[in-house]
Protein backbone atom coordinates (compact mmCIF):
# COMPACT_ATOMS: atom_id res chain seq x y z
CA UNK A 1 0.00 0.00 0.00
CA UNK A 2 1.26 3.31 -0.99
CA UNK A 3 0.74 6.72 0.84
CA UNK A 4 0.60 10.50 -1.08
CA UNK A 5 1.42 13.69 0.00
CA UNK A 6 2.20 17.03 -2.11
CA UNK A 7 2.38 20.58 -2.01
CA UNK A 8 2.60 22.52 -5.35
CA UNK A 9 6.74 21.91 -5.58
CA UNK A 10 6.17 18.57 -5.38
CA UNK A 11 3.94 15.07 -4.82
CA UNK A 12 5.83 12.09 -2.16
CA UNK A 13 4.88 8.69 -2.44
CA UNK A 14 5.97 6.42 0.30
CA UNK A 15 5.22 2.96 0.95
CA UNK A 16 4.22 1.01 3.91
CA UNK A 17 6.86 -1.59 3.65
CA UNK A 18 9.90 -0.04 4.86
CA UNK A 19 8.14 2.91 4.90
CA UNK A 20 10.56 3.22 2.12
CA UNK A 21 10.06 6.14 -0.49
CA UNK A 22 8.40 5.13 -3.83
CA UNK A 23 8.76 8.47 -5.91
CA UNK A 24 9.26 12.30 -5.50
CA UNK A 25 7.87 14.20 -8.31
CA UNK A 26 8.85 17.91 -9.38
CA UNK A 27 5.64 20.00 -10.52
CA UNK A 28 6.94 20.04 -13.97
CA UNK A 29 6.69 15.97 -13.95
CA UNK A 30 10.29 14.88 -13.20
CA UNK A 31 10.82 11.96 -11.22
CA UNK A 32 13.93 12.70 -9.30
CA UNK A 33 14.07 9.42 -7.30
CA UNK A 34 15.62 6.05 -8.60
CA UNK A 35 12.57 3.83 -9.73
CA UNK A 36 13.63 0.11 -9.11
CA UNK A 37 15.07 -2.05 -11.52
CA UNK A 38 16.71 -5.75 -10.37
CA UNK A 39 18.90 -5.32 -13.04
CA UNK A 40 20.69 -2.52 -11.44
CA UNK A 41 18.98 -2.32 -7.89
CA UNK A 42 15.40 -3.14 -7.38
CA UNK A 43 14.78 -1.00 -4.44
CA UNK A 44 14.55 2.88 -4.05
CA UNK A 45 15.08 4.30 -0.66
CA UNK A 46 15.49 1.91 2.48
CA UNK A 47 15.46 2.71 5.72
CA UNK A 48 18.17 1.31 7.84
CA UNK A 49 17.49 0.93 11.44
CA UNK A 50 18.57 -0.78 14.20
CA UNK A 51 21.80 -1.64 12.27
CA UNK A 52 23.76 -0.25 9.16
CA UNK A 53 25.00 -2.40 6.62
CA UNK A 54 26.24 -5.64 7.61
CA UNK A 55 27.14 -7.63 10.83
CA UNK A 56 30.05 -9.98 10.82
CA UNK A 57 28.73 -13.53 10.37
CA UNK A 58 24.60 -11.80 10.68
CA UNK A 59 25.43 -11.60 14.20
CA UNK A 60 26.15 -9.27 17.34
CA UNK A 61 26.07 -9.62 21.23
CA UNK A 62 24.35 -7.47 23.12
CA UNK A 63 23.47 -8.35 27.06
CA UNK A 64 25.80 -11.04 27.06
CA UNK A 65 23.80 -12.97 24.25
CA UNK A 66 24.52 -13.37 20.36
CA UNK A 67 21.26 -12.27 18.56
CA UNK A 68 20.90 -12.48 14.44
CA UNK A 69 19.93 -9.69 12.36
CA UNK A 70 19.10 -9.08 8.70
CA UNK A 71 21.26 -6.71 6.92
CA UNK A 72 20.71 -3.21 7.07
CA UNK A 73 18.32 -4.06 10.06
CA UNK A 74 14.44 -4.40 10.80
CA UNK A 75 13.09 -1.64 9.23
CA UNK A 76 13.56 -2.53 5.40
CA UNK A 77 11.52 -5.48 5.98
CA UNK A 78 8.57 -4.76 7.67
CA UNK A 79 5.11 -2.61 6.96
CA UNK A 80 4.78 0.42 9.19
CA UNK A 81 1.19 1.73 10.44
CA UNK A 82 0.03 4.82 9.13
CA UNK A 83 -0.38 7.21 12.36
CA UNK A 84 -1.51 10.13 10.47
CA UNK A 85 -1.63 11.84 7.60
CA UNK A 86 -2.29 15.51 6.16
CA UNK A 87 -2.15 16.92 2.58
CA UNK A 88 1.82 17.64 3.01
CA UNK A 89 2.70 15.54 5.97
CA UNK A 90 2.90 11.94 6.87
CA UNK A 91 3.72 10.16 9.69
CA UNK A 92 4.30 6.02 9.89
CA UNK A 93 4.97 3.83 12.73
CA UNK A 94 7.39 0.78 13.48
CA UNK A 95 6.38 -1.04 17.35
CA UNK A 96 8.32 -4.10 18.37
CA UNK A 97 6.74 -7.13 18.87
CA UNK A 98 7.28 -10.89 18.97
CA UNK A 99 9.20 -10.95 15.69
CA UNK A 100 11.30 -7.68 16.09
CA UNK A 101 11.92 -8.89 19.69
CA UNK A 102 13.46 -12.33 17.78
CA UNK A 103 16.39 -10.03 16.54
CA UNK A 104 16.37 -7.30 18.41
CA UNK A 105 15.26 -7.90 22.14
CA UNK A 106 13.90 -4.28 22.99
CA UNK A 107 10.73 -2.73 22.98
CA UNK A 108 10.89 0.56 21.34
CA UNK A 109 8.53 2.75 18.79
CA UNK A 110 10.18 3.64 15.22
CA UNK A 111 8.60 6.61 13.60
CA UNK A 112 9.81 8.19 10.31
CA UNK A 113 7.75 11.20 9.74
CA UNK A 114 7.81 12.58 5.85
CA UNK A 115 6.80 16.38 5.71
CA UNK A 116 6.71 18.68 2.60
CA UNK A 117 8.30 22.39 3.26
CA UNK A 118 8.36 24.14 -0.04
CA UNK A 119 10.72 22.52 -2.46
CA UNK A 120 12.24 20.14 0.90
CA UNK A 121 11.32 16.59 1.53
CA UNK A 122 11.86 16.77 5.67
CA UNK A 123 12.72 12.95 7.19
CA UNK A 124 12.47 13.09 10.62
CA UNK A 125 13.26 9.61 12.87
CA UNK A 126 12.00 9.48 16.08
CA UNK A 127 13.32 6.76 17.97
CA UNK A 128 11.43 6.13 21.76
CA UNK A 129 13.00 3.73 24.33
CA UNK A 130 9.84 1.54 25.79
CA UNK A 131 12.16 -1.07 27.32
CA UNK A 132 13.43 -1.13 30.76
CA UNK A 133 17.01 -1.74 29.06
CA UNK A 134 19.06 1.06 27.29
CA UNK A 135 18.89 0.83 23.44
CA UNK A 136 21.92 0.54 21.16
CA UNK A 137 21.49 1.70 17.29
CA UNK A 138 22.35 2.11 14.46
CA UNK A 139 20.26 4.58 12.12
CA UNK A 140 20.52 5.58 8.26
CA UNK A 141 18.62 6.53 5.15
CA UNK A 142 19.39 5.44 1.69
CA UNK A 143 17.61 6.73 -1.02
CA UNK A 144 18.88 6.51 -4.95
CA UNK A 145 18.01 9.10 -6.99
CA UNK A 146 17.99 9.16 -10.87
CA UNK A 147 21.54 10.13 -13.05
CA UNK A 148 20.76 11.67 -15.16
CA UNK A 149 18.01 13.43 -14.08
CA UNK A 150 17.03 15.76 -17.39
CA UNK A 151 19.04 13.78 -21.23
CA UNK A 152 23.11 14.20 -20.88
CA UNK A 153 24.96 11.49 -19.35
CA UNK A 154 26.41 9.63 -16.14
CA UNK A 155 29.26 11.65 -16.10
CA UNK A 156 28.27 14.49 -16.56
CA UNK A 157 26.88 15.07 -13.22
CA UNK A 158 28.70 15.54 -9.81
CA UNK A 159 28.23 15.63 -6.07
CA UNK A 160 29.46 18.84 -4.90
CA UNK A 161 29.83 19.80 -1.20
CA UNK A 162 28.16 22.95 0.32
CA UNK A 163 31.32 24.12 1.73
CA UNK A 164 35.00 23.43 1.72
CA UNK A 165 35.82 19.85 3.28
CA UNK A 166 38.57 17.45 3.52
CA UNK A 167 36.74 14.19 3.69
CA UNK A 168 38.04 11.10 4.96
CA UNK A 169 37.39 7.73 3.10
CA UNK A 170 36.42 5.04 5.62
CA UNK A 171 38.30 1.66 5.17
CA UNK A 172 36.01 -1.28 4.01
CA UNK A 173 37.74 -4.96 2.73
CA UNK A 174 36.66 -6.93 -0.05
CA UNK A 175 33.42 -7.99 1.74
CA UNK A 176 32.56 -4.41 2.53
CA UNK A 177 33.28 -4.84 6.78
CA UNK A 178 34.98 -2.31 7.95
CA UNK A 179 39.07 -2.34 7.48
CA UNK A 180 40.65 -0.04 10.06
CA UNK A 181 42.50 1.84 6.86
CA UNK A 182 40.89 5.26 6.78
CA UNK A 183 42.72 7.38 4.10
CA UNK A 184 41.85 11.03 2.68
CA UNK A 185 39.48 11.33 -0.23
CA UNK A 186 40.58 13.88 -2.49
CA UNK A 187 37.53 15.97 -4.34
CA UNK A 188 38.43 18.21 -7.48
CA UNK A 189 37.04 21.74 -6.59
CA UNK A 190 34.82 20.65 -3.53
CA UNK A 191 33.09 18.07 -6.20
CA UNK A 192 33.58 14.41 -6.74
CA UNK A 193 32.55 13.98 -10.42
CA UNK A 194 30.72 10.83 -11.19
CA UNK A 195 31.87 8.07 -13.23
CA UNK A 196 30.32 4.49 -13.15
CA UNK A 197 33.85 2.91 -11.63
CA UNK A 198 33.91 4.86 -9.00
CA UNK A 199 32.07 2.21 -7.48
CA UNK A 200 33.80 -1.01 -8.72
CA UNK A 201 35.20 -1.29 -4.59
CA UNK A 202 31.02 -0.49 -3.97
CA UNK A 203 30.43 2.02 -1.46
CA UNK A 204 31.92 4.88 -0.49
CA UNK A 205 32.04 5.89 2.49
CA UNK A 206 33.03 9.41 3.83
CA UNK A 207 33.52 11.08 7.02
CA UNK A 208 34.66 14.14 8.55
CA UNK A 209 33.01 16.05 5.29
CA UNK A 210 30.31 18.52 4.99
CA UNK A 211 27.05 18.21 6.05
CA UNK A 212 25.46 19.12 2.56
CA UNK A 213 26.11 17.88 -0.87
CA UNK A 214 24.49 18.52 -3.81
CA UNK A 215 23.57 16.25 -7.25
CA UNK A 216 24.04 18.47 -10.27
CA UNK A 217 24.75 18.40 -13.80
CA UNK A 218 26.98 21.79 -14.85
CA UNK A 219 24.16 23.95 -17.03
CA UNK A 220 21.25 22.16 -15.93
CA UNK A 221 18.67 23.85 -13.47
CA UNK A 222 18.05 20.19 -12.16
CA UNK A 223 19.39 19.04 -9.19
CA UNK A 224 19.50 17.33 -5.41
CA UNK A 225 20.56 18.64 -2.35
CA UNK A 226 20.74 16.11 0.94
CA UNK A 227 21.05 17.94 3.76
CA UNK A 228 21.85 15.41 7.18
CA UNK A 229 22.82 17.97 10.10
CA UNK A 230 23.19 15.03 12.86
CA UNK A 231 24.80 12.28 10.18
CA UNK A 232 28.65 11.68 10.94
CA UNK A 233 28.96 9.81 8.13
CA UNK A 234 27.94 9.46 4.22
CA UNK A 235 27.57 6.46 1.93
CA UNK A 236 27.46 6.84 -1.83
CA UNK A 237 27.39 4.02 -4.02
CA UNK A 238 25.25 2.36 -7.31
CA UNK A 239 25.83 -1.60 -8.03
CA UNK A 240 29.67 -2.47 -8.41
CA UNK A 241 30.82 -3.11 -12.04
CA UNK A 242 27.67 -1.83 -13.88
CA UNK A 243 26.50 1.43 -15.51
CA UNK A 244 23.04 1.45 -13.22
CA UNK A 245 21.43 5.20 -14.21
CA UNK A 246 21.36 6.33 -9.90
CA UNK A 247 23.39 7.13 -6.91
CA UNK A 248 22.57 6.63 -3.60
CA UNK A 249 23.49 9.26 -1.39
CA UNK A 250 23.25 8.04 2.48
CA UNK A 251 22.99 9.33 5.33
CA UNK A 252 24.31 7.59 8.29
CA UNK A 253 25.00 7.53 11.95
CA UNK A 254 26.62 4.40 12.87
CA UNK A 255 29.17 2.11 10.38
CA UNK A 256 28.71 -1.49 10.08
CA UNK A 257 30.57 -4.06 11.66
CA UNK A 258 34.53 -4.77 11.46
CA UNK A 259 35.81 -7.91 9.10
CA UNK A 260 35.95 -10.82 11.28
CA UNK A 261 34.77 -9.21 14.57
CA UNK A 262 31.10 -10.16 16.14
CA UNK A 263 29.86 -6.81 17.10
CA UNK A 264 29.22 -6.17 20.99
CA UNK A 265 26.12 -3.17 20.44
CA UNK A 266 27.66 -1.94 24.03
CA UNK A 267 31.17 -1.26 22.67
CA UNK A 268 30.12 -0.33 19.94
CA UNK A 269 31.14 3.73 19.74
CA UNK A 270 28.85 5.09 16.91
CA UNK A 271 25.68 3.29 17.46
CA UNK A 272 23.24 5.62 19.23
CA UNK A 273 22.74 5.06 23.12
CA UNK A 274 18.99 6.07 24.27
CA UNK A 275 18.06 5.85 27.92
CA UNK A 276 14.60 3.68 28.75
CA UNK A 277 12.16 6.12 28.55
CA UNK A 278 13.57 8.57 26.41
CA UNK A 279 13.34 9.33 22.05
CA UNK A 280 16.00 10.00 19.91
CA UNK A 281 15.30 12.50 17.14
CA UNK A 282 17.32 12.86 13.85
CA UNK A 283 15.90 15.18 10.70
CA UNK A 284 17.54 14.93 7.50
CA UNK A 285 16.33 16.74 4.29
CA UNK A 286 15.81 16.56 0.03
CA UNK A 287 15.68 19.49 -1.57
CA UNK A 288 14.77 19.75 -4.76
CA UNK A 289 15.42 22.83 -7.68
Amino acid sequence: MNLTIQNRFLTVTVSRKGAELQSILGADGTEYLWQGDPAYWSDRSLTLFPYVARLTEGTYFMDGQPHHMAFHGIAPYRDFTPVSQEEDHLTLELKSDAETRREYPREFSFRIVYALEGPTLNVTYQVENRDEKTMYFGLGGHPGFRVPLNGGSFEDYRLRFGEPCDPIRVGFTEKCFLSGEDAPYALEDGAIPLRHDLFDEDAIVLKNMAHTITLECPGDSRSVTVTYPQMDYLGIWHMPHTDAPYVCIEPWCSLPSAQDKIAVFEEQPDLISLAPGKTYQNTWRIQIT
